[in-house]
């Protein structure tokens, strides 16, 4: 394996979404930032965001209410300091982005909003409309790229921390361009590398979302929280042998209603707000129906919507189908749910500081708290946009204290290159067990005899080793995800918003929610809702 003389740096963002564009930009007049991507510079879950931005920005709207419609998704479990932050936050890093060239679709000239699941008022901002995620990283990308400060590295796979004394203090990584690998220090690091939905065998999440920023933690021995809460889209288009295309919440929010196989129009029965109801509620009545008709699918029917609005407000969505021979204005869309989201993550406090020194999280990849056990729809975008700024500023501030690492650090974990290289077809079989395995016994609905099977057949699960690789890599990063998120369902013996088991169908109102921590090499904590400065410090043991 090929090393390079190490570089070093002020500030090492891992991750080009809009939690590592955003901090970039915050960090820039503070000292020298490289941004490292696996991909390419656009290729994140961003990118693929198509619902919104949540904001309390119209003139019917409250912080107040944003505020409640979240914590009352996330199932008891959100820290309301962190959502406080979020939605007091918001809107002006909403409007400096407006002040920075974003465009979002208008009315005239008003702003224009539309409602998802779980709000009570219509405070969602969208983008050409349904090409959010898109236009905000356009608009951050552009205004990171006047700022000479900041470095890009496109493909670039992050093997591992480097760790001195406790802290970190750089990262690894291989170039895939050249096979080479390189060290990058810097006085701290960011973790931005968003989501793990390619842990499920269905997933709308895109190829790069492996889970990488949780499994480098694990092994660099920070503490993960709320694991085992993963949130399913309800719709995602099902088509055989072709990936799962995210059909928006705000189809619904614009009035396309849920049908089983034999056309019965089923959410009223499961909840107050039918096809508005929160997420976790939509999936799993899907999948209970799904069970229920003996259907691999369930519809989604905009039939009776106007088609010239759809086909305008949902140009992405309706092109995309109309590749697969579906015209959502004519056709019923042939759906059921997939991986979409993960709340739980790199435990942090509210300025993204993990518990590794030098280390800090934002985005999908942190836990912050401010999903609880399910995440109001689009507010994924709005604390990617808020906690990537305040992390930033927590590093900068930091930059004094911090000293600068000594060239004989170590990665978190060195894994030695094999003499030969397995067949390919030898780690997409281990993949497909992986992903199977989650999927069927780790998924909308589960049970401790599914669980507890889950953890010992993950546990007994091998990656073949293989020489440097990105293939090699992922895998290995799935596989430890997935081994966190499993044993953290198994440890929680209730059901929350997004974790839901068959054998405790019922919340515990014993004492007061509690969150999930485990860290390397130890048992699954819980600890109850407490002052983010702490939360941090839990020990899993």
């Amino acid at each position: 394996m090929h090393r390079e003389k190490p570089l070093k740096v002020d500030f090492l963002v891992l991750g080009c979404g809009i939690a590592g564009v955003r901090a970039a930009i915050e960090l820039a007049p503070a000292g020298q930032v490289l941004v490292l991507t696996k991909g390419e510079l656009y290729e994140s879950s961003t990118q693929y965001a198509q619902g919104g931005i949540a904001a309390a920005l119209s003139e019917d709207d409250e912080v107040s209410l944003h505020l409640q419609d979240t914590l009352v998704a996330g199932d008891g479990l959100c820290l309301e300091e962190a959502v406080r932050i979020l939605v007091e936050e918001g809107p002006k890093l909403i409007h400096e982005l407006i002040e920075w060239g974003m465009k979002f679709d208008r009315n005239g000239t008003k702003l224009a909003f539309t409602r998802e699941g779980a709000h009570s008022r219509s405070r969602v901002l969208h983008a050409h409309g349904d090409s959010t995620g898109r236009e905000i990283l356009r608009a951050l990308m552009a205004r990171a790229k006047s700022l000479k400060a900041i470095g890009v590295q496109p493909y670039a796979f992050v093997l591992d921390l480097i760790v001195d004394g406790g802290r970190v203090v750089g990262a690894e990584y291989l170039d895939e361009k050249t096979r080479r690998t390189h060290k990058v220090y810097a006085e701290a690091v960011l973790l931005a590398t968003g989501g793990l939905g390619q842990v499920y065998k269905e997933t709308t999440n895109p190829t790069v979302a492996t889970g990488d920023g949780v499994a480098v933690a694990w092994r660099a021995g920070a503490a993960l929280s709320d694991m085992e809460f993963v949130q399913f889209h309800p719709t995602a288009l099902y088509v055989e042998n072709a990936p799962r295309f995210l059909l928006s919440e705000a189809l619904r929010g614009e009035g396309a209603q849920l049908r089983n196989i034999d056309l019965e129009r089923f959410m009223p029965r499961y909840h107050e707000a039918a096809e508005l109801a929160p997420r976790d509620i939509v999936s799993r009545a899907i999948v209970m129906e799904m069970h229920r008709t003996r259907s691999e699918f369930a519809y989604l029917d905009m039939t009776g919507l106007d088609a010239a609005h759809i086909q305008k407000r949902f140009p992405r969505i309706y092109s995309t189908c109309l590749e697969s021979n579906l015209d959502i204005t004519t056709d019923l869309m042939p759906i059921r749910p997939a991986a979409h989201y993960a709340m739980g993550g790199v435990a942090t406090d509210l300025n993204g500081a993990t518990s590794l020194q030098g280390l800090y999280a934002a985005g999908e990849v942190a836990a912050t708290g401010v999903h609880g056990a399910n995440r109001l729809a689009s507010n994924s975008l709005l604390e990617g946009l808020v906690f990537g700024a305040y992390a930033a500023r927590a590093m900068v501030a930091q930059k004094s204290a911090l000293r600068t690492a000594s060239a004989s650090s170590r990665p978190a974990a060195d894994v030695p290159a094999p003499s030969q290289a397995p067949h390919p077809k030898e780690i997409e079989k281990a993949l497909c067990t992986v992903r199977s395995l989650m999927w069927e016994k780790v998924g909308v609905i589960r049970s401790g005899d599914q669980l507890r099977s889950a953890v010992e057949r993950l546990q007994a699960i091998e990656i073949p080793a293989s020489p440097p690789s990105r293939p090699y890599y992922e895998a290995r990063n799935i596989l430890e995800t997935a081994r966190a998120i499993a044993r953290s369902g198994l440890a929680r013996k209730e059901s929350r918003g997004a974790h839901y088991r068959t054998d405790f169908p019922l919340k515990d109102e014993t004492g007061p929610p509690k969150h999930s921590f485990v860290a390397k090499d130890s048992k699954v904590a819980f600890k109850p809702n407490a002052p983010a400065l702490n939360r941090t410090h839990a020990t899993a043991s």
